[in-house]
């Protein structure tokens, strides 16, 4: 799961809930659209404080940045039904959040499963946006390993879904240990970790789980969007090897950024360099 680097947003940000027409979305939003908006869709058992280290140094480079909680997701509210959460479901809830958004560049961002989320928008309807970038998020489903932890997870869930303090228990007790020298978490972090799990609806994480585990390779339909892109990601990544992702921007004719230090979630473990790429991007996108 990706972890905040710190809790608290920067003081120019501010959380918000933002109407569409597909519901109310909690959102932290930073900056003014002097430069275009972007909009960052947060990953698996995720939020959108994992962007939290972004808004500062992308809203001073001149853009609005919103990064958002889906449906279902930690303070969005949610159905307790599977089928709210398929892919095309939540890609309407994306377009549904830029229209609201309103006009002006939108560069849209999908962070793991967000990514997967927001390639199934742009697959829909490609025009509300400017530029599309795929963060940690491959061509089709995840690497087996993970996809075997994914399974007993949803298993979990299916079975004790009416119980979502004991499959965190459970799930924590299979996480593996620190490594040698890193520094643990924070009681707050953890406690944060914690209450989001908690308030996340078990039926949005068994769907998406499924969706991770099952996801066709749709690259040579997204290639085919006239729209340009950009593949970012850490050294190493456990859920897609960085390899494959490599290969995912050469067949989308995508940008490539791999990001010094950063495993699966850039915008958390080195967010300066993520957003500078980011912004870089943004800026060539523009023409």
């Amino acid at each position: 799961m990706s972890k905040p680097p710190r809790l608290t947003p920067p003081p120019a940000a501010r959380a918000r809930l933002l109407a569409t027409a597909r519901g109310a979305f909690a959102v932290h939003e930073a900056g003014e659209p002097v430069r275009g908006t972007a909009l960052l869709v947060p990953g698996f058992t995720g939020s959108k404080e994992d962007f939290v280290a972004l808004l500062e140094p992308l809203s001073l480079a001149g853009y609005r940045v919103v990064a958002v909680d889906g449906r279902g997701q930690y303070e969005s509210p949610g159905p307790r039904e599977e089928a709210a959460y398929g892919l095309e479901e939540l890609a309407r809830d994306v377009l549904a959040q830029a229209a609201a958004l309103g006009g002006g560049p939108l560069h849209l961002v999908g962070h793991s499963l967000g990514g997967l989320v927001s390639r199934a928008a742009v697959l829909r309807d490609p025009a509300p946006f400017a530029s599309l970038t795929l963060m940690s998020s491959g061509p089709a489903a995840i690497a087996e390993e993970q996809q075997a932890r994914t399974k007993l997870l949803v298993a979990a869930l299916e079975a004790l879904r009416e119980d979502m303090p004991a499959v965190w228990a459970a799930m924590r007790a299979q996480d593996a240990p620190p490594q040698e020298g890193a520094a643990p978490d924070s009681p707050e972090l953890t406690e944060f970790l914690r209450e989001r799990w908690l308030r996340t609806v078990p039926e949005q994480l068994i769907a998406t789980g499924r969706a991770l585990i099952s996801e066709p390779d749709r690259v040579a339909e997204l290639a085919a969007v006239p729209l340009p892109k950009l593949v970012l990601s850490g050294e190493v990544d456990y859920a897609w090897p960085v390899p494959l992702l490599d290969e995912m921007a050469v067949r989308l004719g995508a940008e490539r950024v791999v990001v010094e230090g950063a495993e699966h979630s850039p915008n958390a473990e080195n967010p300066q360099v993520t957003a500078h790429a980011l912004a870089a991007f943004w800026g060539s996108s523009a023409g």
